[in-house]
């Protein structure tokens, strides 16, 4: 199991969809740590609430790319992926979240 704090272990302030968008992009995020956890792991868990918040652009990216990309099947991301949040304001976050993956089609 690993968990991915993404104030702490990615960025405070994550934004945008591309790279070039900025460093804290939701495709890096995806590629640099969200898809290589998953590929090593049973389980991950992500704690979302110690960032200052996410654009849909991001969320997308990093979490709805994992299948946009053929990386993995939403199957396979309900089983594998928890999403986390302790602070309620931050649900939103976590149902869009949900919804990204949900929506996602493969290219």
């Amino acid at each position: 199991m690993k968990t991915i704090k993404i104030g702490a272990d990615f960025s405070e302030t994550p934004v945008g969809r591309f790279p070039s968008d900025g460093p804290f992009s939701g495709e890096r995020f995806r590629e640099e740590f969200l898809k290589p956890a998953l590929n090593e792991n049973n389980k991950v868990i992500v704690i979302i609430d110690d960032a200052e918040g996410y654009g849909s652009s991001f969320l997308n990216e990093a979490f709805g790319g994992l299948v946009q990309k053929r990386y993995f099947t939403v199957a396979d991301l309900k089983k594998k992926l928890e999403i986390v949040c302790v602070d309620k304001n931050y649900q939103i976050y976590h149902d869009l979240i949900w919804k990204h993956i949900n929506e996602a089609r493969p290219e």
